[in-house]
């Protein structure tokens, strides 16, 4: 019997070994080191993620959080650390969706036809 566990144990080990993935590394490790852009990503982390939590529950979402969001999200990507660590995040997010795109092929040729 085929263990699939083995196979993705395996994927993350050389994820790990990507350029895209040491490039986030060496970008999270630069803003951490700069309490500026560390404080500055935090607080855009944090709005981020509290606006997500209203949406999830259908919560109402303020014009003043929103206009705060985008203040904050605006200062973080002035910010050349954020804005370097961002751009990386998004060159992992790609080669992680080409992961995905294969990883569901199988699934998708099972309805192809129907």
């Amino acid at each position: 019997m085929i263990n699939i566990y083995d196979d993705i144990n395996k994927l993350e080990t050389t994820l790990r070994q990507t350029d895209e993935f040491a490039n986030v590394k060496v970008a999270v490790e630069s803003v951490k080191a700069d309490p500026e852009a560390l404080v500055l990503f935090q607080s855009f982390r944090k709005i981020q993620m509290s606006l997500q939590e209203k949406q999830m529950s259908n919560e109402e979402i303020s014009g003043e959080e929103i206009e705060y969001a985008q203040k904050t999200a605006q200062l973080a990507q002035e910010n050349e650390k954020i804005s370097q660590m961002l751009q990386a995040e998004m060159a992992l997010s790609q080669l992680i969706e080409e992961v995905n795109r294969v990883l569901i092929k199988p699934v998708q040729e099972l309805y192809e036809g129907i």
